[in-house]
């Protein structure tokens, strides 16, 4: 039968059970979130004379995590407006209600009796053919299931999201032994397509991928941490972005998970584990003993960490004292960072003979030996381990990976040598002459099974630029910029520039891009790239040093060079579309903004920042924000002008930035028909389709027309706030000058209320403020501190 997930409910309330629904309202699905019935009263419940039976008092625990929903931080929810899909109840009452579900996903407390007798409630009233999951850590999938209707086995499976749902990318599929392979090859592509999951097959086995060899390198760590006498701050120096891991490295991320929770899922291996594997997850005294104490990380205010008053200080595990926080200090440290790539670095770090490589070595060696014991227990192939650990872990390479980068066969003689057991599968690699668990195989990635190298299963959608260049080349490329054949007739400029910093060498390929376009079939081109953020703007190092050369005219070049380009992108005969992600910010954001459709991902935080640094938008962006606010208006309604003045002026001076896709659609930077994609690995795939669409649906350009503008009273009006502000003490002089130039780019200059002014005439105005700006003393202060320090400077 075809699965269809119209509407979902999900069973518990907690943190996680919220959060995924949250997840569910963000991509546009209906969710019902029950929880149980309180069996007593508030102490507010009381004082307004409620009682048991008072809906409010039964929706309690739904009803208190919605509302949390909008204070957590980071946020679960792209935008309040997701709330609107989320309707609460409870297990009495509203039990009923399942019957009306697709989807019900269990995500209450990891008991298996409670999870056994809810289901046995579930299975009495859901519908035939619904899909039930359990978003279990650990616990039993088939074991749940036992005891249930044969339909509601076949259509039973784990779905383990990785908290939070919304953020990280992990999603474990785990099914029972009576799961329909159709409903679990549904999750999967429904778990990928809709949720934007990176989705990993796991094996009905205690704890499954992510959280099976997660806890086994984290208790690794515990022990050599403490056996050889590292401190918690020389441990986490060593075990973060310097080895690809997260900046909360080892010790860091336990305080945000929960001891307790660390601690729970560590038993939960132990009870169902033998021999050398059990002794492992045995849990540390000290570690129990924090526990006891309620030191459980960051939800108790303590744990491996404390913060006291600016300082963050570190516990002493022999006398649980805190001190001042220490760093592993060693010459392979500086050695690795001179090395290019990650591997490199690993490498470097793992065989170095100090303390850094002691460490390193003590726990990758276990950890890969493990890895390659649990295949074929856990998943069937190394890469559903990697992924599992990159994408619910943070790590950049995953255990094969690594072993890898530091050599296989020189790491197991040195594993040999110190008496380590090499797994058969391991061996088998090396006894097959090959030296890597990942290869080349006729230009495609490929992975060792046990016996031969197979093909990494190709995805069209997943595009990976670094092996699409490798594989087909570049058209024209520089330090900045390159432009490549997307296939399909579609063209694709890639910026891999500093922080992808806009300069006129990512101009010039833009425009070569522009002109071939114009003489040549290619359909349309878009602009993205897979680097850390799409651009955080201008380069800024470049503009002051220009500036403080007293080089005006290169600078007017350079702005004006940057003007035409954003232009020639808006009016191109042939779509230009953007694909922004992660930091979209000034300079990024103009280049998005002119653009025939915009491609974002759902976690784009875009916006016009430059009042940061002294400036005002330089490339267009007041224009083209201006000129979007006028297109999202209702037709044949009279057009306030000041009122969308107002808030264009408002957006930029406060340099607003999206906390999502879906809030850039509020802030009007994207438009009603700009896409989000779910899946950030699918972005540029969905931006050539939006290419491909708009192509052949016959695009034609804007036509050029005239734009209304408020002119010198609106220019007055604008100030009048900013004033205000200064009057208060809540902006400092400097402030009101920055804000009088950009009211008067945004009001038009001096011309009258409802004038119709061209384009290059907006875009001289702001040129001209731009550079009078960049000019100033007082913005080259900022800019120098915003280079320096990486933040703001109020002067």
């Amino acid at each position: 039968m075809a699965y269809h997930i119209r509407k979902a409910a999900v069973i518990g309330s907690g943190v996680m059970g919220s959060g995924i629904a949250a997840h569910l309202a963000n991509i546009g699905i209906p969710t019902l979130l029950l929880d149980i019935v309180p069996r007593e009263l508030t102490q507010e419940e009381e004082t307004k004379g409620l009682t048991l039976e008072a809906p409010s008092v039964r929706n309690r625990f739904a009803a208190g995590a919605v509302q949390k929903l909008l204070k957590q931080k980071p946020a679960p929810l792209t935008t309040k407006k997701s709330l609107n899909l989320i309707s609460i109840g409870n297990l009495e009452d509203d039990l009923e209600k399942l019957k009306e579900v697709d989807w019900i996903i269990e995500v209450v407390v990891e008991n298996l009796d409670i999870k056994k007798s809810l289901y046995e409630k579930i299975d009495a009233v859901r519908k035939q053919g619904s899909i039930v999951s359990s978003n279990t850590s650990g616990i039993s999938i088939n074991a749940m299931a036992e005891g249930r209707s044969e339909d509601f086995k076949e259509h039973f499976l784990g779905t383990h999201f990785f908290n939070p749902p919304r953020y990280l990318k992990l999603l474990e599929v785990i099914p029972a032994q009576d799961t329909l392979p159709e409903v679990v090859e549904f999750m999967q592509k429904f778990g990928e397509n809709r949720l934007g999951k990176g989705v990993v097959l796991a094996k009905d086995t205690p704890n499954f991928v992510g959280n099976r060899i997660g806890t086994y390198g984290l208790l690794i760590t515990l022990q050599v941490m403490k056996e050889k006498g590292y401190s918690v701050g020389e441990v986490d120096s060593v075990t973060g972005p310097l080895i690809g891991r997260p900046k909360s490295a080892t010790l860091r991320t336990l305080d945000v998970v929960g001891l307790d929770t660390f601690v729970h899922v560590a038993k939960n291996v132990y009870d169902h584990t033998t021999g050398e594997e059990q002794k492992v997850f045995e849990v540390p005294d000290y570690l129990q003993k924090m526990v006891d104490n309620g030191w459980l990380g960051a939800k108790s205010g303590q744990g491996f960490f404390l913060k006291k008053g600016k300082e963050i200080t570190e516990l002493n595990l022999e006398t649980f004292e805190y001190e001042p926080l220490k760093k592993l200090k060693t010459p392979s440290i500086e050695i690795a960072k001179q090395q290019k790539g990650l591997a490199a670095k690993v490498k470097t770090l793992t065989y170095a003979k100090d303390r850094t490589g002691e460490l390193l070595w003590s726990i990758f060696a276990p950890t890969l030996i493990y890895s390659a014991q649990l295949l074929g227990e856990i998943a069937d192939d190394i890469v559903a381990i990697d992924n599992a650990m990159k994408w619910g872990f943070g790590w950049a390479q995953g255990p094969f990976e690594i072993w890898d980068a530091i050599g296989v066969k020189e790491s197991v003689e040195k594993m040999q040598a110190e008496g380590y057991e090499i797994p058969a599968f391991t061996k088998a690699l090396l006894d097959h002459g090959y030296s890597t668990f990942y290869s080349e195989v006729d230009g495609e990635l490929a992975y060792f099974d046990g016996t031969e190298y197979k093909p990494v299963p190709f995805n069209e959608k997943a595009v990976d630029l670094k092996r699409y260049k490798k594989k087909h080349g570049v058209l024209k490329s520089n330090s900045s910029a390159s432009l490549i054949d997307f296939g399909d007739q579609v063209l694709l400029l890639e910026f891999h520039s500093k922080s992808n910093a806009l300069g006129l060498d990512i101009m010039q390929i833009l425009n070569y891009g522009l002109d071939l376009l114009e003489t040549s079939d290619y359909k349309g081109m878009v602009i993205g790239n897979q680097g850390k953020n799409f651009s955080v703007g201008a380069n800024l190092a470049m503009i002051l040093m220009e500036a403080q050369d007293d080089n005006i005219f290169e600078l007017d070049h350079i702005v004006n060079t940057f003007q035409q380009g954003t232009l020639r992108i808006k009016y191109s005969d042939k779509p230009i579309v953007t694909a922004p992600f992660a930091m979209t910010l000034g300079g990024g954001a103009e280049v998005c903004l002119p653009s025939a459709h915009i491609q974002a991902s759902m976690e784009t935080y875009l916006g016009l920042v430059e009042v940061g640094v002294g400036l005002i938008p330089g490339g267009g962006g007041n224009k083209e924000l201006y000129m979007k606010h006028l297109k999202g208006l209702p037709t044949g309604v009279e057009v306030d002008l000041q009122t969308v003045a107002n808030k264009v002026f408002e957006s930029i001076a406060m340099a607003k930035v999206s906390t999502s896709g879906e809030e850039a659609r509020e802030n009007n930077f994207l438009d009603f028909a700009d896409g989000v994609s779910v899946n950030p690995d699918h972005q540029l795939y969905d931006a050539k389709q939006a290419v491909l669409a708009l192509s052949a649906a016959g695009y034609k350009p804007p036509v050029r027309g005239k734009v209304p503008v408020v002119g010198e009273p609106g220019y007055a009006t604008l100030l009048l706030g900013a004033q205000n502000l200064l009057q208060s003490g809540y902006i400092s002089e400097h402030d009101l000058h920055i804000a009088k130039k950009l009211a008067y780019v945004i009001a038009g200059g001096n011309v009258p209320y409802g004038t119709l002014v061209d384009e290059q005439y907006l875009l001289n105005l702001e040129r001209e403020a731009f550079i009078s700006l960049v000019q100033h003393p007082k913005s080259q202060a900022r800019m120098q501190h915003m280079l320096m320090k990486g933040k703001p400077l109020r002067n």
